[in-house]
């Protein structure tokens, strides 16, 4: 049974796992999405419920890339815990760290 960080995963391990991380990586997506737009819409300055976008004329600069910035950390973390469950799931499932 390979350990996580204990050398390479097989090709096997690897091919098998691409699914997986495929529909996880979705998954994550709309989850982050979704934290996103709560946690903008409680932080928000101004009371606006939907983030602004880059060619928002409505908002000014700081406010969007404040937005960019919760948006951007939201996803990264988002997308470690999703990756890293996966990974934590399929180990169990196949005895194989899909990873390195």
């Amino acid at each position: 049974m390979t350990q996580a960080g204990s050398g390479q995963a097989s090709t096997s391990a690897k091919i098998l796992y691409r699914p997986v991380g495929i529909v996880s990586s979705i998954l994550g997506g709309v989850v982050a999405n979704l934290i996103f737009k709560k946690v903008w819409q409680r932080t928000a300055p101004d009371g606006e419920s939907d983030p602004p976008g880059a060619l928002d004329s409505g908002s000014d600069l700081k406010t969007i890339l404040v937005a960019a910035g919760f948006q951007g950390a939201i996803f990264a973390v988002v997308k470690v815990l999703v990756d890293r469950g996966g990974a934590v799931a399929f180990q169990r499932w196949s005895g194989e760290w899909p990873g390195n």
